[in-house]
């Protein structure tokens, strides 16, 4: 935990607050089943700082950023708290269908004191809302599937950040059967067998 700090530069107040975070996390587990239990003893590198490590991939120009699938919150509430001490006029949009999910969404940013965050709890396909600058998604579904989500949420400007394990290339194969895209692997610092995909310039193919 202490490690965190230290590797993300972070304030004591964001610290602070991803505590709160943790502490709720942990509350939330018991009464629905938000993360895997066996990842609830390293939850601050298997999903803290897992999600943490992509903040570097928020530009400066960024505004509005949509995350699809939140479920417990992986990565878009960790971003939101870091983005309340880096980057205050980042927009978070969290979108998840399962109510009971919402709820705990909306607790968290509630008692964590986030107005940079909203919660949607719809799906993905039913919004109206305006182009994203970044679309994110943790375990949600195959990149093939991601890409018809967020296709209509994005422009020429729009990268979208998408944590992916070890079957990612085979996910890029398919994806790439439908669609045109520029794509950037980086490695994943908290999973071995994980990678960051950062998309840009999504166009479906004729």
């Amino acid at each position: 935990m202490e490690n965190f700090k230290k590797n993300f530069d972070v304030s004591c107040e964001t610290f602070d607050k991803l505590k709160s975070y943790v502490d709720l996390l942990n509350e939330w587990q018991n009464k629905f089943n938000l993360v895997s239990k066996n990842s609830l003893p390293e939850v601050w590198t298997r999903h803290i700082a897992d999600s943490a490590q992509l903040y570097k991939f928020l530009d400066d120009d960024v505004s509005l950023v949509y995350d699809f699938g939140s479920g417990a919150g992986f990565p878009a509430l960790v971003l939101a708290i870091m983005a309340k001490e880096k980057n205050p006029h980042i927009k978070f949009k969290l979108v998840e269908s399962i109510t009971k999910k919402t709820l705990y969404l909306n607790t968290v940013k509630n008692k964590i004191k986030l107005n940079n965050v909203e919660v949607f709890n719809d799906r993905v396909e039913k919004l109206n809302l305006p182009k994203a600058d970044v679309i994110t998604a943790r375990a949600m579904t195959a990149l093939e599937n991601l890409f018809e989500y967020a296709f209509m949420f994005t422009d020429k400007h729009t990268k979208m950040i998408f944590p992916k394990g070890k079957s990612f290339e085979d996910e890029l194969t398919k994806a790439k059967q439908k669609w045109n895209f520029k794509y950037t692997i980086y490695p994943n610092e908290f999973c071995d067998d994980g990678v960051v995909l950062i998309i840009e310039n999504l166009r479906r193919k004729k």
